[in-house]
C-alpha cells in the first residue's frame, strides 16, 4: 500500500509540499477551503506583478502529475475536522498559511473608512470570500488615503490606487475592480512609516515603481532621508535599504509634475495615534517619532494631522487557529519542531506543518519551498522510523464528503475555471478576467469535477 497524504492549503508552502511527495511516489489530495488554487499568489500578489503571479503557471503544472487531486470548496474545521482528516490519510501537512490582518489598536480604528490591507487586497484581487468593506461603494467617495506601513504589501495599495486606467486595464482583476478604481477621484495618497528609510521592509524594485507611474507624482521630504547612528550602522549591513534610500534620495531632486493627476507622499517618523471622524474617517493623527541610541523608537509629542477619507492599515499578517490543532497564541502559529507539530512537549503523530502558520508571515514566495520541503523530510525520516505506518487504510474522505453533500472541486473543475477567465481575458484584451463570485466558481468547477 503506497502513502496516501492530506495537505491542507493549496497556496505556495501546499504545491511544493505535495511537488516534493510526489517525486517520492505519494499520493497526495491538496484540500482548500476556495473553489481555486494557489492562495496568495493568486489572492495576495497585486495584479500588476505579472511577474511574479506567473509563478502560479509553474505550480499548476504540479497538477499535471500522477498521484495528486484537488479537492476544493472543503473547509477543514467545518466541513470535516482534523481528526476525521487523521483517520482518512496516513499523514496530514497544513499549510493554510497567515492571512488575517494586524490591527494598530488605536482611537477611532472602526470608523467607516478604516480597512485593513488583507480586505483591500482581497477585494482588488477578486477574493470570493471578501466579508470587508464595499469598496465599489466606499472608493468613489475617497479624495485622500494614508496607507500605514512600509512593506511590499502596503507599496502595491498605493501603487494600485495611484495607477491610471491605462495601466490597470493590462491586469486579470475583475471587472467591477478595475472600472471601480479607474473611476475614483482619488487625488493625494500618503505612505506612513512609524520608523525611518532604513527599517522599511519593501523591496526595492517595488519601491521603484512608485516613482514611474503615468499619472502620479512622488513626493518624500528630505529630512525624512537623514540617518542616525543606529540607522547608519544598519544601512552598511543591509544592501537593499542602502538601495532603497539611494532610489528615495532621487525622488527628492525631483520637479513636481504639474500634469499628474495624483500624488504620492511618502512620510517615514510617524506613527499613527488616533483616526478622527464622527461617523466615518475624516483625519489621521500621526506622532513624530525618533530612534533613540540604541535604535528604538520613541515618540517626540509632535502631532501632525492628515486629512483623509481612508486609511489602510498594513502592518503585517498573522495566523489564526485550527479547531482541534495545537495553537501558539502569542506567535500566531502552530507549534512545531521540524514541522512536526507538538502539543507541549508531546509531537502529535502523523501531523505536519509548513509556510507561514509554521513560522510566521516572513520571507518571499520561495522561501516556503524551502520550508516546505524540509517539513517533507521530516515526515519521510517519520515514515522511516515507522512511526508512520503505510500499512493502515487511507480510504481518503471523498464519501464523508458525499454524505455530508459538500459540492467539490477537482482539478478538472479548476482547470474549467482558468479556461473559462482567461477566455473572459481574451474578449476584452486582457491576460484573464478573475472570477470573484463564489458561487460561480463553484458552479463551474463542480460541474467540471462531475464528469471525471
Amino acid at each position: 500500500m503506497s502513502l496516501r497524504v492530506a495537505i491542507v492549503g493549496s497556496g505556495p508552502s501546499g504545491m511544493y509540499a505535495a511537488d516534493a511527495l510526489l517525486d517520492r511516489g505519494i499520493e497526495v489530495d491538496v484540500i482548500d477551503r476556495l473553489p481555486v488554487p494557489f492562495g496568495l499568489v493568486r489572492y495576495g500578489v497585486a495584479p500588476d506583478h505579472t511577474s511574479i503571479r506567473s509563478v502560479r503557471d509553474t505550480l499548476d503544472q504540479i497538477w499535471d502529475k500522477p498521484g495528486i487531486r484537488f479537492v476544493g470548496n472543503v473547509y477543514v474545521g467545518r466541513d470535516v475536522s482534523i481528526e476525521e482528516l487523521q483517520n482518512a490519510y496516513h499523514a496530514v501537512i497544513l499549510t493554510y498559511g497567515a492571512s488575517s490582518d494586524r490591527r494598530l489598536g488605536i482611537e477611532g480604528e472602526d470608523l467607516i473608512g478604516s480597512v485593513a490591507a488583507t480586505d483591500f487586497v482581497a477585494w482588488y484581487t477578486g477574493h470570493p470570500d471578501l466579508l470587508g468593506p464595499d469598496f465599489d461603494s466606499l472608493l468613489p467617495t475617497v479624495r485622500r488615503v494614508a496607507v500605514v506601513g512600509v512593506g511590499n504589501v502596503a507599496v502595491d495599495v498605493v501603487r494600485v490606487l495611484s495607477k491610471s486606467r491605462q495601466e490597470l486595464s493590462q491586469t486579470d482583476m475583475p471587472s467591477h475592480v478595475l472600472e471601480t478604481l479607474a473611476a475614483a477621484p482619488v487625488e493625494h495618497v500618503y505612505l506612513i512609516g512609524r520608523r525611518g528609510p532604513v527599517q522599511a521592509s519593501f523591496t526595492t524594485k517595488e519601491l521603484r515603481e512608485l516613482g514611474e507611474l503615468e499619472e502620479a507624482d512622488i513626493r518624500l521630504d528630505a529630512h525624512d532621508l537623514a540617518l542616525d547612528p543606529a540607522s547608519e550602522a544598519q544601512l552598511s549591513e543591509n544592501k537593499v535599504a542602502a538601495r532603497n534610500l539611494k532610489v528615495m534620495q532621487e525622488w527628492t531632486q525631483l520637479d513636481p509634475r504639474n500634469d499628474a493627476r495624483r500624488v504620492i507622499e511618502v512620510k517615514f517618523f510617524r506613527r499613527p495615534t488616533a483616526l478622527h471622524g464622527s461617523d466615518r474617517v475624516v483625519g489621521l493623527e500621526v506622532e513624530r517619532t525618533q530612534l533613540d541610541g540604541d535604535g528604538r523608537l520613541v515618540g517626540s509629542g509632535e502631532a501632525e494631522e492628515l486629512p483623509v477619507d481612508l486609511v489602510v492599515r498594513s502592518v503585517g499578517y498573522r495566523g489564526t487557529a485550527m479547531p482541534g490543532v495545537p495553537f501558539d497564541p502569542e506567535r500566531n502559529v502552530i507549534p512545531n519542531v521540524d514541522g512536526r507539530v507538538v502539543d507541549g512537549d508531546a509531537v502529535v503523530r502523523g501531523l505536519y506543518v509548513a509556510g507561514w502558520i509554521k513560522r510566521g508571515p516572513t520571507g518571499i514566495i520561495g522561501t516556503n519551498k524551502k520550508c516546505a520541503v524540509g517539513t517533507v523530510a521530516a515526515l519521510l525520516d517519520d515514515l522511516a522510523e515507522g512511526l508512520i505506518s503505510a500499512n493502515d487504510p487511507a480510504p481518503g474522505i471523498d464519501s464523508l464528503l458525499q454524505a455530508r453533500g459538500i459540492q467539490t472541486v477537482g482539478t478538472s473543475g479548476w482547470r474549467s475555471i482558468d479556461d473559462q477567465e482567461k477566455a473572459r481575458g481574451q474578449s476584452q484584451g486582457r491576460p484573464r478576467v478573475t472570477i470573484h463570485e463564489r458561487d460561480e466558481l463553484v458552479q463551474i468547477g463542480s460541474a467540471a469535477t462531475a464528469t471525471d
